[in-house]
């Protein structure tokens, strides 16, 4: 099956540091990303959706700036699906944005949307922004 990008930006009234910990470690990202996740000791992120494990590995990651999860290919794909969350901070204004990319099967851009608009809302209630 294809795979569809999707890439959306939000503003956050959070400063990047405090915003970091959701984005990359386990506890952060079962606040608001996942139903739950977990990291084995090959270091791979066990992302569990509705009760369904996907597996992603920390592929890169920048302090405060930079992280992204490339997710284990189903079925011998050759192309496989990531996320990417990028941090940036406005000097002049001090406004933190939230970029996301979403490389995956997932090809109803209207859902897409949707989803990640109430994700990013639970973060924001978390996070206090």
């Amino acid at each position: 099956m294809s795979k569809f990008k999707y890439t959306a930006e939000f503003e956050m009234r959070a400063s990047p540091k405090m915003l970091f910990p959701y984005l990359n470690s386990a506890s952060g990202l079962a606040e608001w990303f996942a139903d739950d996740v977990n990291i084995d000791d090959h270091k791979f992120f066990h992302f569990i959706w509705d009760g369904v494990n996907h597996s992603a590995k920390l592929s890169s990651q920048r302090s405060n700036k930079y992280v992204k999860f490339d997710f284990v290919p189903e079925n011998g794909e050759e192309d496989h699906a990531f996320i990417e969350f990028k941090v940036d901070q406005n000097e002049m204004t001090q406004s933190t944005f939230l970029k996301v990319v979403d490389y995956s099967e997932m090809d109803d851009e209207r859902d897409l949307i949707e989803l990640w608009y109430n994700l990013v809302e639970k973060l924001r209630e978390i996070v206090g922004g």
